[in-house]
Formats: C-alpha cells, sequence, structure tokens
C-alpha cells in the first residue's frame, strides 16, 4: 500500500497534486534533478556551437555567459551533494544536502502548475475575485483584485506558485510592472504547510493560532506599507513589452457585485485557449522552469548556505542588528543577530540558528515569524523571481528583505512580548 503521510491537509488543487506527486515519486526526483540539471548544463554549452532551428529551445539554451556559467555551477554541485564527492563544505546536510532537499518540491510544483495554471488565469477565476474586491485592493494595496488569487495560491499552495502567476498575468497585461513587483514581494505568502514545519522545529506547534496571526499580522502590515515607499513606489505602471493594459472594471453603481463578478468570469472563459494550446504550451513552461531555473537554485542557494554556515559574513554585518534587538530588549540579541538577516539566504535558517538549547523562547519565536515575514529568499522565491519577467533585481530584493524586517521586527516583537507575559 502507498504510504500518503506528510500530506498535508492545507492545501489548494494544485499543491495537493504537488505533494502527491512529491510523496509517490519520493526515491526517483532526486535522480529527475540530477538528470535535468546537468542536462541544462551540457545542451546550453553545445547550443554555442550548434545551430538550433527551434526558437522555443534557441532561447532557452543560448544563454549569455553569466546564465551559463550558474548552470554548469548547479550541475557541478548537484553531482557532487549526489555522489558526496569533494569538498565537504560543498555537499554537507547544511549546504548541499539542504538544497537537494528542497529540488523534489520545485519538480513538482513547477510540473503541475505548468499545466495547470491556466485554468487559474485564463478560465475566469481572477477575473471573478478580482471584480469582487477591486475597489478594497487598489485603495489599500495599489494592486488589481486580481491578485488576491495570487496570495491565496501561495498561502495554501506554495509561495513560487504565487510568483508563476503574477509573472504569467504581467505578461498577459493584466498587471503593470509596478503592480507585478508589489504583488510578488507582498502577496507572494509563505505557504501554511511550510510555516507548520517551522512552528513544529521551534516547538510552538501547541502555540500555531497566536504563531501564524503574528505573521499574518506584520505581513499586512508590510503590504499597506511597502507600495508607498522605496522601492517599490519607484517602479513604473508600465505593461510588459507595452503590450494592452488589460485594467479591471470596477463595479458600476447599482450593479450586483456577484453578478458583475459572474459576467467577468464567463466573458474570460470563452476566449480561453484550447485543450491543446495549454498542453502545448504547459510543456513549454515545464521545460524552460526545469531546465533554466533548477540550476540556478542548486548553484544560488548552495553558495549562499555555503557563505552563511562556513563563513563570518552574516555574524560581521549583523554587528548593528545587535543594537537593534538590544534597544527592543529582545534576550540573546548576540545569538539571534546572525539569524535575522540570514533569511535572505533561505527560510529555514534562521529557525535552525536560534533552536539550540539555552536560547530564550521569546527570542525563538520573533525569529520563527518573522523569517516567514520576510519573504524574499534566495533558495526558494528569490530565485524564481530573478528568473521571471518581473523587473526586480538582486538590490532590489535586498532593499525589499532588508524593509519587510524593519516593519515587521517591531511588529512581532510587540505582539511576542504580550504572548510571553
Amino acid at each position: 500500500m502507498i504510504s500518503l503521510e506528510g500530506l498535508s491537509p492545507f492545501n489548494i488543487g494544485i499543491g495537493f497534486l504537488a505533494e502527491l506527486i512529491k510523496i509517490l515519486a519520493a526515491d526517483y526526483l532526486n535522480n529527475i534533478a540530477l538528470a535535468v540539471i546537468v542536462s541544462s548544463a551540457i545542451l546550453s554549452v553545445l547550443s554555442k556551437f550548434i545551430n538550433i532551428k527551434n526558437e522555443f529551445l534557441r532561447n532557452l539554451l543560448n544563454v549569455s555567459p553569466f546564465w551559463l556559467a550558474f548552470r554548469i555551477l548547479g550541475a557541478i554541485f548537484i553531482v557532487m551533494t549526489i555522489f558526496k564527492v569533494g569538498p565537504k563544505f560543498i555537499h554537507s546536510e547544511i549546504t548541499g544536502q539542504t538544497m537537494l532537499g528542497l529540488l523534489p518540491s520545485l519538480l513538482a510544483i513547477f510540473l503541475v502548475s505548468g499545466f495547470l495554471l491556466p485554468f487559474i488565469v485564463d478560465f475566469g477565476l481572477m477575473d471573478f475575485f478580482g471584480a469582487m474586491i477591486s475597489k478594497s485592493m487598489y485603495k489599500l494595496f495599489k494592486v488589481p483584485g486580481r491578485s488576491a488569487v495570487d496570495a491565496v495560491s501561495s498561502w495554501l499552495g506554495d509561495g513560487t506558485l504565487g510568483i508563476m502567476i503574477t509573472n504569467t498575468q504581467y505578461k498577459q497585461g493584466f498587471y503593470t510592472a509596478k503592480e507585478a513587483c508589489i504583488i510578488s514581494v507582498c502577496f507572494s505568502l509563505v505557504s501554511l504547510p511550510f510555516s507548520t514545519v517551522i512552528a513544529d522545529q521551534l516547538g510552538f506547534m501547541p502555540l500555531f493560532v497566536p504563531f501564524y496571526a503574528t505573521v499574518c499580522i506584520a505581513s499586512l502590515a508590510c503590504a499597506l506599507i511597502m507600495p508607498r515607499i522605496y522601492p517599490l513606489k519607484n517602479f513604473t505602471n508600465n505593461t510588459f513589452n507595452n503590450i494592452p493594459h488589460l485594467k479591471e472594471d470596477l463595479v458600476p453603481e447599482g450593479v450586483n457585485l456577484f453578478k458583475f463578478g459572474l459576467e467577468k468570469a464567463i466573458d474570460r472563459s470563452e476566449t480561453a485557449p484550447s485543450l491543446k494550446t495549454i498542453i502545448i504550451n504547459g510543456f513549454k513552461t515545464v521545460v524552460d522552469m526545469y531546465l533554466g531555473l533548477l540550476p540556478l537554485v542548486m548553484a544560488w542557494g548552495t553558495l549562499a548556505l555555503m557563505v552563511a554556515e562556513f563563513t563570518p559574513f552574516f555574524n560581521i554585518i549583523s554587528v548593528p542588528v545587535i543594537f537593534v534587538l538590544n534597544l527592543l530588549n529582545i534576550p540573546d540579541a548576540a545569538q539571534a543577530a546572525p539569524a535575522v538577516l540570514v533569511g535572505f539566504t533561505d527560510m529555514f535558517l534562521p529557525s535552525i540558528m536560534v533552536s539550540a538549547d539555552g536560547i530564550s523562547e521569546v527570542t525563538r519565536f520573533i525569529v520563527g515569524t518573522l523569517s516567514i515575514t520576510q519573504l524574499v529568499y534566495l533558495t526558494e522565491t528569490g530565485a524564481v523571481i530573478l528568473k521571471s519577467d518581473i523587473p526586480l533585481n538582486l538590490k532590489d530584493l535586498f532593499l525589499i528583505f532588508l524593509t519587510r524586517t524593519v516593519i515587521s521586527l517591531p511588529i512581532i516583537t510587540l505582539i511576542a512580548k504580550f504572548i510571553f507575559i
């Protein structure tokens, strides 16, 4: 009998199928990741010497030297990690093995979402929700109402899924550059299942409701403030390649809200692509994400973890954070300070760093909830954003990470002090 242990009860259809694939194919996914990443490097090198006639494959494989170098590096890292050869700091449990544990999730979510995303974005679901809440979303967050679907997909599915939806909508003209940037770093939330993992690691499952409520309050504050300040406020309202902007129609006075949303959804579904087109485009999306993104995740994630675990870099740059934590009267400030910043590399590292014996319970609570609220992680969402067409670069992501930290930390600290009085 096939064991479904580990299948989360909190999920949406795409996330559920991805988890199911991950469980059923658990024995094969690491080898698939190895084959995909090594193939990406080899084919990208060969594309420099072979004239590829197919436009899709040529654009996918014939990349600049910068991207080619990381594809090769990703291939080297995964070979060393799986076969445990070379320097241990590359393939250790806290570097290469950590990234190897992440790849099966990405393989599954990319496979499922590549084929099923059109059923979310092209058949009226986003148009229906967008019409229902368009007024409040524009007023509060400076984004269309349809972005709520991005947020729910992230919350119940996976953060990378929300970014993929946002990128698709941006390329179709439903979002401007500014709106796509805001949505990707304010609404691509850490999923509920991942949040339970962090809470459990820190021993807060008995307090999960206040734990996750704290995350929600801090995330809401970020979503309200960040669209109005640098760097997000500086992005233009141009569309992708200046295609026509498909703005949401606001509900006219006296018109039933539900009826208006339903009409918009029906209108959208009538122009939906055929099943053949969905399958062809889905296949292209999956191949693009597999060959283009997985090597970068492996390369950047392993490098980031090596810096975090085997160099004093984060200890050095976190010295000013100690002052801030002392100012907020947070216990064990010196131990917690590096964990506040190391979240930029990976979501799980902060909770690992403060899970040792002797760290105050309130400090563990603050670091755990903060790590979920920070949202931008190079090993996952950050890599997906950088590979997408959303116009955010590495500098922008780091500034956004710091801004989310600055906004969230006082809020989380205040709530934590109240909980642990």
